[in-house]
């Protein structure tokens, strides 16, 4: 065993004995194998000497050993086999060696050496095992920085093979659902690839051994020879390690690590934080699986929207030219163009007429579903909010009048603006009053009201408000009210016309506004619609 004490780098050793003789000894030993020694006869001068210097070792005499206590020091603890309390010591004290009392001083020197060298070996395979750490650490972030199998599987091989020192670094995984069949190589430079143990260059005995290795949660040193000539046998011996890795009980794969014959055999460190990187391998693995997968799902599902925008929008511009035409030959059969026609036809030429209106706007709701999908175009202008709610309550004045409800629209005093795409804006306005209006039993009343708020700490915005007396939308209903084609259950049982296309129509044009659309109900009180739109800056 080398000596770890040289002349450019002497150890430190204190010697604390009550014994003059037996301390005189023991120094003058250690002197003589090279260390710089203090020496303490007492327990005063030794608690002293402990805080005035650090020490690489410490010999002492058991009757001492209460002074030094726990210190992160190597001890070697003088003990009479005679004497039970030095004896007992040895049992409740854990002293890093010991010697009898009675052994030569070259004796005690050897074991303090030998304790030493250990110490320091102890000390350099931790310092080994926290930088190999590191480094690994190292490459399980850069598997878990990439959704890419291929990078992930190089990532692996180039890491381990540079912070092990390694010959040759071979991996692949096994066809499974949960990762991509993959693999990789790293040879250090100068030695040549598609080097393997027998056993790992057959798919099938190399996936029944990483099977056997998973389920034992071993790994394997191969003692094959393998070398730079690429044939077995040829070449010094490696020192190989198979580590499997998977996930349950299934494994998913195999790793294949040579290092040089030269270099000592793997410690259970190394192989703990191997094994950890597996670990983080086969999570990056089915991570990278999982991730590519929901992309392809969500690349398919887009071209499908798009499939399906384009259907609707194709579809509607085709039945947009029969309509219009069929919409102005029935009103000019009811204006008379054709000639008189019976009280009998001409209300069945009436009933025509409002389905083919219905038709038409169900017709410009796709539309305008078809453009929101395809563009998010704005063309935004300054609107007085007032005179385009009037605007839209007179519109709607005679579908109201025909009900017998009440409709007004009461705004805040001065002019009040928000920067808007007027024509989307109306068609809003419109869609919920015309809701309200739609859903109102007669003699019910609609009320539209606008007004300003202001939060502490938050812009003014504009406030409209719709309010009516209609039917209701169901409480566990209300969360969907936004979705297209939906229709709150009462409505459709109630036989109440609509394509469910309106309110999810107002929902994505008031959001493209960065506004807020909101909807209080109660089934048979009535619904109020919230309208939230910033405030003009002007204003």
């Amino acid at each position: 065993m080398d000596s770890p004490v040289s002349k450019e780098t002497p150890l430190h050793a204190l010697v604390a004995d009550p014994d003059p003789v037996r301390l005189a000894e023991t120094s003058e030993s250690l002197t003589a194998a090279g260390f710089l020694v203090d020496s303490a006869s007492d327990a005063g001068s030794l608690a002293a000497a402990l805080e005035a210097a650090p020490h690489d070792l410490v010999v002492l005499d058991n009757g001492l050993r209460e002074t030094v206590g726990s210190r992160d020091v190597p001890v070697l603890l003088m003990v009479d086999p005679e004497d039970e309390f030095d004896v007992a010591a040895l049992d409740i004290w854990t002293a890093a060696d010991y010697v009898y009392k009675a052994q030569s001083a070259d004796f005690r020197a050897h074991r303090a050496l030998v304790l030493v060298t250990r110490a320091s070996e102890r000390m350099r395979r931790h310092a080994e095992a926290e930088t190999l750490r590191g480094r690994l650490r190292n490459v399980s972030a850069a598997m878990r920085s990439t959704i890419d199998p291929d990078r992930i599987a190089r990532h692996l091989v180039d890491g381990i093979g540079e912070a092990l020192g390694a010959e040759h670094v071979w991996f692949t995984t096994f066809p499974d659902a949960r990762v991509t069949q993959v693999s990789a190589e790293w040879n250090a430079p100068g030695l040549s690839s598609g080097i393997l143990p027998p056993e790992l260059r057959d798919p099938v005995s190399t996936f029944d051994l990483a099977a056997h290795l998973w389920a034992e949660t071993e790994v394997q040193h191969p003692a094959t020879r393998t070398g730079g000539g690429g044939t077995e046998g040829d070449g010094p011996p490696s020192n190989s390690l198979v580590v499997p890795f998977g996930e349950g009980d299934l494994v998913l794969g195999v790793m294949w690590i040579a290092r040089p014959a030269t270099v000592r055999e793997w410690t259970r460190a190394e192989i703990g934080l191997i094994q950890h990187v597996s670990g983080n391998l086969a999570y990056a693995l089915m991570q990278s699986h999982l991730i590519g997968a929901q992309q392809q799902v969500m690349l398919k599902l887009q071209e499908l929207d798009q499939a399906k925008t384009d259907f609707l929008h194709t579809v509607n511009h085709e039945l947009r030219t029969p309509l219009t035409s069929i919409t102005a030959y029935v009103d000019m059969i009811l204006n008379g163009a054709g000639g008189e026609i019976p009280p009998g036809a001409s209300r069945m030429v009436e009933v025509i007429s409002r389905n083919t209106e219905r038709l038409r706007r169900l017709i410009e709701d796709m539309l305008t579903v078809s453009h929101q999908d395809s563009s998010s175009d704005l063309k935004f202008s300054r609107v007085n909010v007032g005179t385009m709610l009037k605007l839209v309550v007179a519109a709607l004045q005679p579908l109201a009048d025909a009900r017998s409800l009440s409709l007004s629209v009461e705004n805040a005093p001065g002019t009040v603006t928000v920067q808007a795409d007027e024509a989307k804006l109306e068609q809003v306005f419109s869609n919920i009053v015309s809701n309200a209006i739609k859903f109102t039993p007669d003699g019910g009343y609609v009320a539209v009201s606008s007004g300003i708020a202001s939060e502490p700490g938050e812009s003014p915005s504009v406030v409209v408000r719709v309010e009516d007396t209609g039917v209701g939308i169901p409480e566990k209903e209300l969360s969907q009210v936004f979705t297209r084609f939906f229709r709150a259950s009462n409505a459709s049982t109630a036989a109440i016309p609509g394509s469910g296309l309106g309110l999810a129509i107002a929902h994505d044009i008031v959001k493209r506004h960065s506004g807020e659309l909101d909807i209080e109900s109660g089934l048979g009180v009535g619904t109020t619609v919230l309208v939230k739109l910033p405030l003009d800056t002007e204003d």
